[in-house]
């Protein structure tokens, strides 16, 4: 037991060290870019500064496996090194039994990540966000699900529009009981229009039975007119509109199933989410099968040599294992594959590759 809290403690360091030197790498990088971005607008240190630690922990959090990887390529390069992993297989213990610590360790770690690590990342990103907004003063174009229907707002140099539609479909490209808002560049409101039917056109809003409102007017009810069909200028186009939706990333993970369950009584389809929060579930499993491979190539005494080629087939490993997560979520977003296969089979090969390797490596 001693024994095991030893390796864990060296583990936890390790991963520590890890993480510490790309934050600060990732600080710099990301605070030069902000300040080439917001070059014409005299962007502060300051500002600058915080715009990048807002946005730094989802980058973080991307490449929490390949973190995790040089960690314990670092763990076991030390103890072999030290001759650490002599010593403890010559007290009688298999290196399978000593990998059961850092491996649990990972488990453990990889849960607390998803459950706290994620809440924390979904914040940052979304205060990133509203200051990367605020910085640029741009018209963005946003949508947002909530009980009563989906919002969307678009921009313009004239002023500003806020839609209202109790449902869409797939797309989000065509609206029913949809009711716009329009205000002018100082937010005063103009005009509203409620419409059976909205569908989003090269340039324009086609609205079918529609009815106007002068929101300038004494009376607007008095003057209200109808149309059967009228079109409203519009810069959205369907990749705006699907990229409003955001990273499913920027959403908690215990805040997820009910987005999901929103967007889905909306009319849109939760797919990419659904792949998300089951890849999220999963990251637990793929730290550890990371562990796993620095462990199979990198668990061997010095005296063996050829030490900085181990060290790039385990990052080689980890890397192939990266990508091919990140190409089963694409595959899995387009309805390719289930999503189940898409989220649980990339750390689980992972896990019985590297068990294979180290099974073969010890009893040979």
């Amino acid at each position: 037991m001693i024994l095991s809290l030893y390796f864990v403690n060296r583990f936890l360091k390790a991963i520590g060290q890890v993480f510490f030197v790309f934050f600060g790498i990732l600080m710099l990088i990301d605070m030069v870019e902000q300040l080439r971005r917001f070059s014409g607008q005299n962007i502060s240190l300051t500002d600058a500064a915080t715009l990048a630690l807002m946005n730094v922990p989802a980058n973080l959090y991307r490449i929490l496996p390949l973190i995790f990887i040089l960690a314990a390529i670092t763990l076991f390069l030390s103890l072999a090194k030290s001759s650490e992993l002599v010593i403890v297989r010559a007290a009688g213990r298999s290196g399978l039994r000593f990998l059961l610590a850092p491996v649990l360790a990972a488990l453990a770690l990889g849960s607390l990540v998803v459950a706290v690590l994620n809440p924390l990342v979904a914040a940052t990103t979304k205060q990133y966000e509203a200051l990367y907004a605020h910085q640029a003063r741009g018209a963005e174009s946003v949508l947002s699900i909530s009980e009563n229907g989906l919002w969307l707002r678009q921009g313009g140099p004239e002023g500003q529009a806020v839609i209202k539609a109790v449902r869409a479909d797939l797309e989000g490209t065509r609206l029913y009981a949809a009711t716009f808002l329009l205000y002018d560049a100082d937010g005063l409101p103009l005009q509203r229009i409620e419409a059976d039917e909205a569908e989003l056109t090269p340039g324009a809003w086609v609205l079918h039975n529609a009815k106007y409102w002068d929101l300038t007017a004494p009376n607007p009810e008095r003057g209200a007119t109808v149309q059967a069909e009228a079109r409203l200028a519009s810069e959205l186009t369907l990749d705006r509109i699907r990229d409003s939706f955001g990273d499913p990333s920027a959403i908690p993970i215990w805040a997820l199933p009910d987005y999901i369950a929103k967007l889905e009584q909306a009319g849109f389809s939760a797919r990419a989410h659904r792949v998300w929060l089951q890849m999220e579930m999963a990251l637990p499993l793929l730290l550890a099968a990371m562990v796993l491979i620095a462990a199979g190539f990198t668990m061997r005494h010095a005296r063996f040599g050829k030490t900085g080629q181990m060290v790039l087939f385990a990052l080689s490993g980890g890397f192939a294992i990266f990508f091919l997560r990140n190409f089963a979520q694409v595959l899995g977003e387009n309805g390719q594959i289930p999503i189940v296969l898409a989220a649980w089979s990339p750390p689980v090969a992972a896990i019985l590759l590297s068990l294979g390797l180290l099974l073969h490596l010890e009893d040979g």
